[in-house]
Order: structure tokens, then C-alpha cells, then sequence
């Protein structure tokens, strides 16, 4: 499809949807074709799957024994620290629900 200059200005959104539709248009000055539309097809980076299985995973300290048994250390002392602790409630609260 060709257009004018004037024609372009005035319908400028239907000749942007005739390029995203793959529409050849052209924009002309009198008879001499000046500027084709062309829509822009949006770049998808490549997506690799597995981009890290060439790197070895270490998962030392990961599973330490000491570390664990520092966590549960703390989580049992705040825990029973802490007034609505199962512990520290009696039947009455329980019942209550406290």
C-alpha cells in the first residue's frame, strides 16, 4: 500500500497496524516512495536450560551437624523463653485458648 505524506499523517495508526500485520506500506512525497514501514519484531533472548550444569555445586556446611545443632539450640531457647510457649502453659490456658 502507498501512501502520501498527508494520508500517513492523518491514518497513521491504521498504517502502523497494517505493518504489524506484515502489510507492506509505503509513504510517498507526490510519486517518489520515501519511507517504508516496517514493524518491529521484538528480540526474545535465547533461554538456555541447564545453564549451570557445567558448574560443579558444593554444598559443604550445607548439611553441618554443628550448624544444625546450633539452629536448634536457639530456636528451643527462644521458643522457651517465649510466655505462650506450649510449655509454659497450663491445662486451663490450653483449654482456654491462650
Amino acid at each position: 500500500m502507498q501512501f502520501t505524506i498527508h494520508q500517513a499523517k492523518t491514518q497513521l495508526s491504521k498504517l502502523i497496524a497494517a505493518a504489524e500485520r506484515g502489510e507492506e506500506v509505503i509513504i510517498a512525497r507526490r510519486d517518489k516512495r520515501v519511507v517504508r514501514i516496517v514493524a518491529e519484531k521484538p528480540e526474545t533472548p535465547q533461554r538456555v536450560l541447564g545453564f549451570l550444569a557445567s558448574q560443579e555445586v558444593q554444598l559443604e556446611g550445607f548439611f553441618d551437624p554443628v550448624l544444625e545443632a546450633q539452629i536448634a539450640e536457639d530456636f528451643y531457647r527462644f521458643a522457651a523463653a517465649d510466655p505462650l510457649h506450649p510449655d509454659h502453659l497450663t491445662n486451663q490456658d490450653h483449654e482456654q485458648g491462650a
